[in-house]
């Protein structure tokens, strides 16, 4: 695998430690700033608002620019964010903070999916974006519960100044080890949207806002799962959540190269197995032994959902990915509010704190039947699914490394 790919999953690290790591800095921003905790939860909305409006919005406004130099801006703008965070002398100006850290998300991971599977040859594209999610997946095992610690003991600021800090050296390796690639001869924001209309394309990104938000409902709410039904103290959630991270990484790991292989398949047979663990968790979660477990095979079955949706909409949009590839995060991060919103519906409802479990479920079984009904309409030639079809963009064979 080449050199820039760890560029790209560095990016992804800081980019994944300032989008979770403000559930766990909720308490200390509340007090710090003089507001109550479900006020403080609004800046977790606030950054999930900006992912969804950055992705399709930046995308398209960096059409034109090379994606070596979008990726670095990109990055430029996730470190001003976050600085604009850690020195927010209001709770207002805080919003401001995290809606600008999140603005650059989508449009990141969508132009860096496409240069990661730029990189390398034919049939190992699905293991290289993957590589690049490795570095999402490691923030929740290490970069979430460090930072959320050191907010803890250092104050919340010195959090998002690390993170920034990230960011520079996230930019730095970036410029270092990302190569130029070639200029598409075709491309501009109207073929970028109207690959984005392509059937198979929104079907995807339907597939991944309810597929995905069968994760959500569950892991807004694991937290409080496991202390008030499996019995776990208040210390003990971050090892959960990191068990979760490390699941995460799991599916990653093994979602590349099942990819490779056989895309459609391994996105059901994900999403299968997602709703699966989901009724399963509502059983396992009154036992200590067997709620960790299934937390370990909930994140892993979860996030193997991402690498074959990230792959099959840029796949069917071949000629213009890179809309088409960042909209999938917006679609991701609007099935992270969906399912946290019906989670909530459910246990408001007074359906217990497991219900969001089985609400989880019902959602992956829907993202299940949007994903192979896109299956049975898909009438492309067998060569159709494969991304470097689209030759304008391939790097030539003594620039590419694999």
């Amino acid at each position: 695998m080449p050199l820039a790919l760890l560029a790209l999953a560095i990016s992804a690290f800081g980019i994944g430690t300032t989008e979770f790591v403000m559930m766990g800095l909720l308490p200390n921003v509340a007090d710090d700033l003089g507001t109550s905790v479900p006020t403080a939860g609004y800046l977790v909305s606030a950054y999930a608002l900006g992912v969804v409006i950055g992705a399709p919005l930046l995308t398209a406004l960096g059409s034109r620019i090379p994606r070596k130099r979008m990726l670095v801006l990109l990055m430029g703008l996730f470190t001003i964010g976050n600085l604009a965070s850690a020195l927010a002398p209001s709770f207002g100006l805080l919003v401001v903070g995290r809606v600008l850290a999140g603005l650059p998300h989508g449009a990141f991971f969508g132009v860096g999916a496409v240069v990661a599977a730029r990189l390398v040859a034919e049939g190992r594209q699905a293991r290289a974006v993957a590589t690049m999610f490795l570095g999402l997946t490691v923030a929740n095992i290490v970069g979430v519960p460090s930072a959320t610690l050191l907010g803890q003991h250092l104050g919340w600021r010195a959090t998002f100044l690390v993170v920034a800090g990230i960011g520079l050296v996230a930019m730095a390796a970036l410029t270092l080890l990302v190569p130029q690639l070639p200029r598409e001869r075709h491309g501009g924001l109207g073929q970028e949207l109207r690959a984005l209309g392509d059937r198979q394309v929104l079907l995807g990104l339907l597939t991944a806002v309810f597929g995905f938000a069968g994760v959500f409902a569950v892991y807004s709410y694991l937290a409080s799962m496991m202390t008030e039904v499996t019995g776990f103290s208040e210390t003990s959630v971050t090892l959960v959540l990191a068990l979760f991270g490390i699941g995460m990484t799991l599916g990653a790991l093994v979602a590349g190269p099942l990819t490779d292989r056989a895309l459609r398949p391994t996105l059901y047979g994900s999403l299968a197995a997602l709703a699966a663990v989901l009724v399963l968790f509502d059983f396992t979660v009154h036992v200590k032994w067997a709620a960790l477990a299934t937390v370990v095979v909930l994140g892993a079955v979860g996030f193997m959902t991402t690498t074959p949706l990230q792959m099959l909409v840029m796949n069917k949009a071949r000629h213009a990915p890179t809309l088409a590839s960042a909209s999938n995060h917006s679609a991701f991060n609007l099935a992270n509010a969906g399912g946290a919103w019906l989670g909530g519906v459910a246990i408001a409802a007074g359906w217990g704190w497991t219900s969001p479990t089985l609400v989880g479920a019902v959602l992956a079984v829907i993202g299940l039947a949007i994903a192979v009904t896109a299956g049975l309409l898909d009438r492309g030639g067998p060569g159709a699914s494969r991304l470097v079809a689209a030759g304008s963009e391939r790097m030539p064979e003594g620039e590419r490394v694999g």
